[in-house]
């Protein structure tokens, strides 16, 4: 196998990640041929209605599977968590890259941080999960959907569209985006866990071919894997899509592993927070047994109608 062929997203973010992929592969296998296959996701498309409203999964990654389907791409490259825990027949997400900074970042043009934003501000951002811990510690704001890649959000602030905007860190210090914006705070991740997934590669390959899986699992870090896993199959067993407002972070220290989760309404109520800790070897079943805990706890509730109480203000027609 002399060619390997990536499926990536256009976006620049997406293309930041799939240049990364095809340098560390570039690397370790000088000989190879490596050549990124350029797609529109659907989630790339539709910018005038909230995910969470759209309906179905897979958003951003239905249209690189369609072509790894199709034989026109050999693996895809995802930012995972974009990526649904169902992964369909003929494929396999089988490497993940070493975690970045999971953060969430608060940006403004005219305020220092949340803490100084006044009585009523406008805040923007896409994420239901942001909206229930942000309403969560500032009931008083105003939460508006914010679609758009990144560059188009940057400008909607700069126009003062919004008073902050929260997005994920990662991307826009990948893509050097951070210095042009007078006030940025990082927000730990005590005030705002992170979604599954976040700031982790995932890369999805045929199932079948062994080379490119040898090719895959050289970017592979298995400490993410782990932790990574933990959260998918939480997400999956709890039943929750992407965009739900459910926030999720798995940790390592030493030999324990520690799964994080919260599920609230996107208004900030009726939230459930909890944390269960096991031993590294048994990280196959955390995810499963902190998703029943949940459900005990009334989560598939939550999760019900949770979309509802986020847009019936907004959009009453498509409840």
């Amino acid at each position: 196998m002399d060619k390997i062929v990536i499926a990536t997203r256009r976006s620049d973010l997406a293309l930041w990640q799939a240049y990364f992929v095809k340098e560390k592969i570039e690397t370790a296998y000088p000989n190879m041929e490596v050549e990124l296959n350029l797609i529109t996701s659907n989630g790339d498309k539709v910018l005038d209605v909230p995910l969470a409203l759209i309906g179905g999964k897979g958003h951003f990654t239905k249209e690189l599977e369609d072509e790894m389907l199709a034989g026109n791409a050999h693996m895809a490259v995802h930012s995972l968590k974009d990526v649904p825990t169902f992964i369909p027949d003929g494929l396999e997400l089988v490497a993940i890259t070493e975690r970045q900074d999971q953060s969430d970042v608060f940006l403004s043009h005219k305020y220092s941080s949340l803490e100084e934003l006044p009585q009523g501000a406008v805040v923007g951002t896409t994420s239901l999960r942001r909206r229930m811990q942000l309403l969560q510690k500032r009931p008083d704001l105003k939460v508006q959907d914010l679609r758009g890649n990144v560059n188009t959000r940057l400008r909607k602030l700069a126009e003062n569209q919004y008073d902050a905007i929260i997005l994920a860190f990662i991307g826009l210090h990948r893509l050097d985006l951070l210095k042009d914006i007078p006030f940025v705070q990082k927000l730990p991740l005590s005030m705002m866990i992170p979604p599954m997934g976040q700031a982790a590669l995932g890369i999805e390959i045929i199932t079948g071919n062994e080379k490119v899986r040898e090719i895959a699992m050289i970017l592979n870090d298995q400490n993410t894997f782990i932790c990574t896993q933990v959260e998918r199959d939480f997400i999956a067993s709890i039943g929750a899509g992407c965009s739900a407002p459910v926030a999720c972070n798995a940790t390592i220290d030493g030999e324990t592993i520690t799964l994080q989760t919260m599920i609230g309404y996107p208004d900030g109520t009726n939230i459930l927070y909890e944390t269960l800790s096991a031993h590294l070897n048994e990280y196959l079943t955390l995810g499963s047994k902190m998703a029943q805990l949940m459900k005990d706890h009334g989560a598939l509730t939550i999760l019900e109608n949770a979309p509802t109480l986020a847009f019936k203000v907004t959009r009453p027609e498509r409840i």
